[in-house]
């Protein structure tokens, strides 16, 4: 009887055990992290998203899904709804989806909310389970601008935008004051597509500016840069590569004529923070109910250097672009920014350069 007694006990200590056992999986499960994504592809923006969070997925106990939800925008609320319905622990989304998550974040306590490339409202509480992550863009575009009126021998660059918005134009302003540093008579062509898609029209307005005498266009227009690409190729100018490394992109991919007409990118290591960002989330160190803003000290942004800008960029113009990030980095050089500034003083910074 004493034996069937300990058995009973021990059984009872057994499942107390167990209960207490899967309480604690249930506390602890992998969280699981969605990013959302207009589509992969687009060699720069996009692309560099999903290399983040799909290294983080690698290196961290996190389970990782990319979602693509296309460019119809009148589907892109329900999109956002729908996954945060579904019950992920962390949503990233691009600015696209500002206005989303402002309206919805507040309906899904226990998601955090992670955007980067734009920034909610935080005023009066707003927001608490939300980070944005916003890029100093103007600073390496500054670099950027510098790098292309030195090497254009027209004394003519280009500037090919997505659709025209503070964001955008963060790099145009950027980019015009580091232009006019190198040559303070160099003259910039601005065409936007008005989409990040159309490189049917990404290339003909690109050809557009070259007719101009345009030897060297800054592409800030996402899957519509292509096109700008494919028209360097042909005709035989250069371009700055925007967001990734994009040389490597396409030399990785076998394009080598593509990175042949790029010597270097302006960096948004979007990768980078995005896996910066989940460890701080599984650390519990994430700043969620406020921004962070990623320069070139933080390395948010930066220039890419790789073998086709040692190769077309000489070595005293690569000494001339490193002092310039040290310059910019130490607080020496102040970069102008288009955030603030109304759109009569963004045309009047373009108006003072147009060809």
């Amino acid at each position: 009887m004493k034996n069937i007694r300990k058995f009973i006990v021990l059984l009872l200590v057994l499942i107390t055990f167990t209960a207490c056992g899967n309480s604690d999986n249930g506390n602890n499960e992998i969280p699981k992290v969605a990013l959302l994504i207009g589509n992969r592809g687009d060699m720069s923006f996009n692309d560099s998203a999903v290399r983040g969070v799909e290294k983080a997925g690698k290196d961290f106990e996190v389970d990782v899904k990319v979602i693509e939800y296309g460019h119809e925008t009148d589907k892109f609320e329900t999109t956002f709804v729908d996954t945060a319905e579904t019950g992920y622990d962390v949503i990233i989304t691009g600015s696209s989806f500002v206005d989303y998550i402002e309206n919805h974040s507040a309906t899904y306590p226990n998601t955090t909310f992670i955007i980067f490339d734009g920034e909610v409202d935080y005023t009066n509480g707003k927001n608490k389970n939300v980070n944005s992550i916003i890029y100093s863009a103007n600073e390496a575009s500054y670099v950027g601008g510098y790098l292309s009126a030195k090497l254009s021998e027209t004394g003519v660059i280009g500037f090919l935008g997505g659709q025209e918005a503070p964001i955008i134009n963060d790099f145009l302003v950027g980019f015009i004051q580091g232009a006019k540093e190198a040559n303070p008579n160099v003259k910039v062509a601005v065409s936007f597509v008005g989409n990040y898609n159309d490189s049917s029209k990404g290339k003909e307005l690109s050809l557009a500016m070259h007719n101009q005498k345009a030897d060297m266009i800054f592409n800030v227009a996402g899957g519509a840069g292509v096109g700008l690409i494919e028209a360097a190729d042909e005709s035989k100018f250069y371009v700055l590569g925007v967001d990734s490394d994009q040389a490597m992109i396409y030399d990785a991919s076998g394009k080598l004529n593509f990175a042949k007409v790029i010597p270097t990118s302006v960096m948004k290591n979007v990768d980078e923070s995005l896996y910066r960002a989940i460890d701080l989330y599984l650390k519990k160190e994430l700043n969620i109910g406020g921004k962070d803003t990623l320069g070139l000290k933080e390395n948010g942004v930066g220039i890419a250097e790789n073998k086709y800008y040692e190769e077309m960029v000489s070595q005293e113009l690569r000494d001339e672009v490193k002092a310039l990030l040290g310059r910019i980095t130490s607080g020496e050089i102040k970069v102008d920014t288009a955030y603030g500034k109304t759109t009569d003083e963004i045309t009047t910074i373009r108006d003072s350069v147009r060809p």
